[in-house]
């Protein structure tokens, strides 16, 4: 199990089908949950709770003009590709950031 501190709070992680499920005070978060969603549509909680993780976002072309949404989340930029590689999407066609806490 995983230990992530961040401002004072205690997160713990465990791997569930290699998305991470964290645990914030008693609410318990899934990374699934946070997929199709763009990264300023994110609570305060789930913001503290992904803190350091890697996003993968659809890289903006004019001939696709995508969503800025949220379609991978790992704790390394290769768990992210590997599951956008298991849905059948190019890795190639997107760009990786690390969420930062909200404050």
């Amino acid at each position: 199990m995983a230990c992530i501190q961040a401002q004072g709070l205690v997160l713990r992680g465990q791997r569930k089908q290699r998305l991470q499920s964290y645990t914030m005070g008693r609410a318990q978060i899934d990374a699934t949950a946070v997929i199709g969603r763009a990264p300023e549509e994110l609570s305060i909680a789930e913001r503290f709770a992904f803190a350091g993780k890697w996003v993968a976002l659809e890289r903006y072309s004019p001939q696709t003009l995508p969503l800025r949404t949220i379609e991978a989340i790992g704790s390394t930029v290769i768990e992210c590709v590997e599951q956008l590689r298991s849905r059948g999407a190019d890795p190639a066609k997107f760009e990786f950031i690390v969420l930062t806490p909200p404050y």
